[in-house]
């Protein structure tokens, strides 16, 4: 998928359709004059819906639909004849979609399975005609219900992708190429940090006929839970993976130390995520193998299961797909549940700003003449042009 594809977050606004109003009307008939109330009941008004679909995999088909409302009720009519109800929108979205209030923050719902519907937006009651006002002391009641007010709000749709095992490394950390090794995935993998903007899925396959998916998601840096590299925008993506596998290379200086970083950014982001099961992967071991004795020395040192891979010659590749898959196999990571902390409007929409600059900015030539403050036109003179 194309970076410029994969849109994980949009801000629309939505409204409901409002209640039809009920009809204050006297049934008038040959030889019947005083035929008594017969008004009927307003329609309601439209839902707005959510539905998950797991065909979908980005936000991209809501980006540019900034508004989306249902339709009104239709009012009552006499002979008590009911008002057309309101028809529902249905908002189709992947699976992992969570929504927030768009002005305050809060939470508000997530749509996890496919199918599934959740009702954003309830459309207004329809009132009630006066038929329904009618009583011994009042035969023929005048007036009629209005129908209810229609509900608007401003929603965050924010996607967290839906993964059993998230790569979680520095830039360069052999991530996208691990990725395109086990999978059928083509992320772009280059020698230059943050080749990879947007999280790349895939689906491993394992022994008979089983398989897991693996998410790749942007490098981080120290300081990434501040804002810092591509911040926190990308970190959402690793909350539902039921295995984090830390990507660290032989050639660091210190891997305890880089795993340490990792881990601490990963803390400061969201602490239940350290609940979460953990492998640390030492990798481009085609370059340089770490001996057995430092191996274990990790293991004892952060206590999580080590192994060195290399993704070029396939060193212990066979070895990590069993590792995760047992991790899989765990009771505690057949059920992966969060909980949702309201977010930052401010940093939420900085971002958001920012990506689109980037996207809307358009390459631009910069001659060295353009730099300088003032044009010396002096060098130029006697060679022509000011004869």
């Amino acid at each position: 998928m194309a970076n410029g594809n994969f849109i994980d977050y949009v801000k629309i606004y939505c409204r409901s359709g409002k209640g039809g109003a009920g009809c204050m009307h006297l049934h008038r008939a040959k030889y019947l004059p005083k035929g008594g109330p017969d008004g009927g009941d307003g329609g309601r008004g439209g839902h707005i819906i959510l539905r998950g679909n797991s065909n979908l995999w980005t936000l991209l088909h809501l980006k540019y639909q900034k508004h989306i409302m249902a339709t009104d009720g239709g009012k009552g009519g006499d002979s008590r004849s009911f008002g057309k109800q309101g028809e529902d929108r249905i908002i189709d979205v992947p699976c992992g979609t969570v929504v927030y209030d768009g002005d305050t923050g809060e939470w508000l719902c997530e749509v996890k399975e496919h199918g599934e519907k959740i009702t954003l937006l309830k459309g207004g009651r329809g009132g009630l005609g006066n038929w329904h006002f009618r009583t011994a002391t009042n035969q023929a009641p005048r007036y009629a219900q209005p129908g209810e007010p229609a509900e608007e709000r401003n929603v965050i749709l924010q996607l967290k992708v839906l993964a059993d095992v998230g790569l979680v490394g520095f830039p360069n950390a052999g991530k996208s190429t691990l990725l395109s090794v086990v999978s059928a995935a083509k992320p772009e993998i280059a020698d230059y940090p943050f080749t990879t903007l947007t999280p790349q899925l895939g689906i491993v396959q394992y022994r008979d006929e089983r398989s897991f998916c693996m998410a790749d998601i942007p490098g981080i840096i120290e300081g990434a839970a501040e804002g810092k590299g591509l911040g926190l925008r990308f970190l959402r993506h690793i909350e539902r993976n039921a295995v984090l596998l830390f990507m660290v290379p032989v050639t660091s200086e210190n891997i305890e130390r880089e795993y340490n970083i990792l881990l601490s950014e990963v803390e400061k982001y969201n602490t239940e995520l350290l609940s979460k099961s953990r492998l640390l992967a030492i990798t481009k071991c085609d370059v340089e193998q770490p001996d057995s004795k430092q191996i274990e020395r990790l293991k004892k040192s952060l206590g999580v299961e080590v192994v060195a891979i290399s993704s070029v010659s396939g060193l212990n590749i066979d070895t990590l797909k069993d590792l995760i898959w047992a991790e899989l196999e765990k009771e505690q990571n057949q059920v992966i549940e969060i909980s949702h902390k309201p977010i930052d409007i401010q940093t939420v929409e900085r971002e958001k700003d920012t990506d689109d600059q980037t996207e809307d900015e358009e390459e631009h030539t910069i001659y060295l003449n353009e730099v300088e403050e003032e044009w010396d036109l002096n060098k130029y003179r006697g060679i022509g042009w000011d004869a």
